[in-house]
């Protein structure tokens, strides 16, 4: 027998396989790093004989990702609609838009007018103006925590805040709300017990060090049974400003939130500040936002500490687009009803009968994001075997759901109903993996 050919001496050169029009076009789209190290590891497929000499840009094409970032996109099915470890807020089409003209040079911090420099993020800060009339002025920096951040530093760095004890709160991944103020330079003075504190126990604590009142809204737990705690128009009567960090970022009212508080409620009541998050009720991206008065807020902005907590260009362009675009997706799946969750949910059961088994549920999602703790909302799922749930993670388009009581369910609250049909696919494509045999 003749020796067989060395499949080393017919692979293509990796300068060669470069030079293909197609993986330059990649190259453009997502860097030469990523298409080179694709195009590397077809190479050595082919060494050993995996693939053919004539397969190998075929090969690198198609394990190139769809973009030059890691992070992919999710269905969300889990039931709870502001879901922290999926980014939480997902955002409007609006602000998806704002966030590509931002994305190049734009006048962020200069007036076209007249050519000089302008104040920067003005068309966010006015749209948040617009949203909360009753604040006298309002600020925006990178993050809720920052925002409280920034109140501290400015105005209690080495003085004392007087907050109730059971509202100290730990907000996520291990941080403590304490542990924040006081590493800003201030100290704490708890009033009060875990479950009850009245309005003497701040008044008898309020002395000529104290900085100000905090009241924290417990956004993430609820403590019931005998409990008591002080209102916003209580806590204004004392003779130092009072902070109000609502957490979640409502700005008004909500009809399904009636007990969550919101911004513009809490400075007619006299708060002299609020503070909240950008990316969980609102809607928006991550950022974080300061309401006020108009002279607090002014001393904030200047403050130095201001400067290393200053949002971007596209974060402003964002939140502009999702106050003044139509509602975001949050705000769409807190209006959305179970009769119509029914209907789409017997749609997708009806799409993917044939190859799983698979039932329309009523099931309770939940708000999320440290919001809203104690409201179920009424939704439907597609209940699913839970042997599903993997391949539905780890496919083409990962879906995420959640067991409960043996089955797989993919809650629709927070899935917008185009992509009902991607739901569909990928439960089809799982069951097909799922049944697959084994090599």
């Amino acid at each position: 027998m003749g020796r067989q050919p060395d499949g080393r001496r017919s692979t293509p050169r990796t300068d060669h396989v470069l030079a293909d029009p197609r993986l330059q076009a990649a190259a453009r789209q997502l860097g030469i790093n990523l298409v080179k190290q694709a195009a590397v590891a077809a190479l050595v497929r082919c060494r050993n004989a995996e693939i053919a000499p004539g397969d190998v840009v075929d090969a690198a094409l198609g394990a190139l990702p769809p973009a030059a970032s890691t992070l992919r996109s999710v269905i969300n099915a889990s039931g709870v609609v502001v879901h922290t470890n999926l980014g939480r807020a997902p955002l409007s089409d609006a602000a998806v838009t704002a966030l590509s003209i931002a994305a190049g040079a734009t006048d962020v911090e200069l007036s076209l007018e007249s050519g000089l420099r302008d104040r920067r993020g003005r068309g966010a800060l006015a749209a948040v103006a617009g949203a909360v009339p009753s604040a006298g002025g309002v600020h925006v920096v990178n993050n809720g925590a920052a925002a409280l951040a920034l109140v501290t530093r400015a105005l209690a760095a080495g003085r004392t805040i007087v907050v109730a004890r059971g509202e100290m709160v730990e907000i996520g991944d291990g941080f403590r709300i304490p542990e924040l103020v006081e590493s800003m330079g201030a100290t704490l003075r708890e009033v009060g017990t875990t479950n009850r504190v009245r309005l003497e126990d701040y008044a008898a604590a309020v002395d000529d060090d104290t900085a100000f009142v905090l009241k924290v809204h417990p956004s993430n737990f609820v403590i019931s049974g005998f409990t008591s705690s002080v209102t916003v128009p209580e806590l204004a009567t004392l003779s130092v400003p009072l902070v109000f960090d609502i957490g979640s970022g409502l700005l008004s009212r909500h009809p399904r939130l009636p007990n969550e508080p919101n911004a513009a409620d809490a400075l007619r009541e006299g708060a002299s500040l609020v503070t909240a998050s950008g990316d969980k009720l609102l809607g928006g991206p991550q950022c974080g936002l300061l309401l006020g008065d108009a002279d607090l807020v002014e001393s904030l902005r200047r403050h130095p500490f201001a400067r290393a907590l200053r949002v971007d260009k596209l974060t402003l362009a964002a939140l502009e687009a999702t106050l003044t675009g139509p509602p975001p997706p949050v705000v769409t799946a807190l209006a959305v009803s179970q009769t119509s969750l029914r209907a789409r949910a017997a749609r997708i059961v009806a799409a993917v009968a044939d190859v799983v088994s698979a039932s329309a549920v009523d099931s309770s999602a939940a708000v999320g994001g440290g919001g809203a703790p104690a409201v179920v909302l009424p939704s439907a799922s597609v209940a699913l075997p839970p042997s599903l749930a993997q391949a539905l993670r780890t496919g083409a388009r990962p879906v995420v759901g959640h067991v409960e009581r043996g089955l797989l369910l993919l809650d629709l609250i927070a899935v917008a109903p185009e992509d009902d049909s991607v739901v569909v696919e990928a439960v089809r494509s799982a069951a097909s993996v799922r049944d697959r045999p084994c090599m």
